[in-house]
C-alpha cells in the first residue's frame, strides 16, 4: 500500500471528537498535508467533549488550530462546508485518502447514496469515483438494518468501515490509550508510520 501524504479529514456531530483530534495531531506529526473539514454539528460536540470552540470561519479554525499545532511540520489547510472550489471537490484535486471521524450515520448515508449536498458529502463522493481510499469511523450503538445496509453498500465499493471499537488487549491504562488504539488502526490503514501502540506480535500482550 502506498502512503497517503494527502489527506482529507471531516469531523461530522457524532461523538468520538477525542479520535479525531488525535488523528490530526498524530498526520501533521507524520509532515501529511491535512485538508480539514467540519459539520455545525461537529461544532457543537467538540464544545461538549473537548471544550473546544470551533469558530464558524473556516480561516479562524486554521488559525486556531495551526496555532495549536504549531510545532508540528505538516501542512494544514481548513475547508467551510459550502467552498466549491475547494480542490477536494474535483477528481482533478482529490487528496490521496479521505477520512470521516467521528461519521454520524446521517452522513454516512448521504455518502452511500452520493448526496453531495456539501464539501464533506462531495469529497466522499469524489474519493468513491476516482476509487480513492475512503475511512468511514461511524461511532453508534447499537446498529439499525439502515446503517447496516448503507455500510454495506459502501464497503462493496471499497470503503473502509472502521468503527471506534477499541480493543483492551494491549491492556490501557487511561482513556487516551483507547483513543490511541482506534487513531492507529485508522493510521495503519493510511499507510502513515506511528508509535501509538506496538502491533500485534511486536510486545508482550
Amino acid at each position: 500500500m502506498n502512503p497517503a501524504t494527502t489527506i482529507t479529514l471531516a469531523l461530522t456531530g457524532a461523538s468520538g471528537m477525542p479520535y479525531a483530534l488525535r488523528l490530526l495531531e498524530s498526520l501533521l506529526e507524520a509532515d501529511r498535508t491535512v485538508y480539514l473539514l467540519y459539520s455545525q454539528a461537529a461544532q457543537i460536540v467538540a464544545k461538549q467533549e473537548l471544550g473546544l470552540n470551533f469558530p464558524s470561519s473556516s480561516r479562524d479554525l486554521q488559525l486556531q488550530l495551526r496555532e495549536r499545532y504549531t510545532h508540528l511540520t505538516g501542512s494544514l489547510k481548513v475547508f467551510g462546508r459550502e467552498e466549491w472550489f475547494a480542490p477536494i471537490a474535483s477528481g482533478s484535486g482529490a487528496a490521496d485518502a479521505m477520512v470521516v471521524c467521528p461519521c454520524t450515520m446521517g452522513t454516512l448515508a448521504a455518502i452511500a447514496t452520493g448526496m453531495s449536498d456539501n464539501l464533506i458529502e462531495r469529497a466522499a463522493d469524489v474519493m468513491l469515483k476516482e476509487q480513492r481510499k475512503l475511512i468511514l469511523v461511524p461511532r453508534e450503538m447499537p446498529f439499525s438494518a439502515i446503517h447496516l445496509e448503507n455500510m454495506l453498500k459502501l464497503a462493496r465499493l471499497g470503503t473502509v468501515i472502521l468503527p471506534a471499537n477499541p480493543g483492551f488487549y494491549h491492556h490501557p491504562k487511561t482513556v487516551q490509550d483507547v483513543v490511541d488504539f482506534v487513531v492507529a488502526r485508522i493510521l495503519d490503514h493510511l499507510g502513515v508510520p506511528h508509535q501509538l501502540m506496538a502491533r500485534w506480535g511486536e510486545a508482550d500482550i
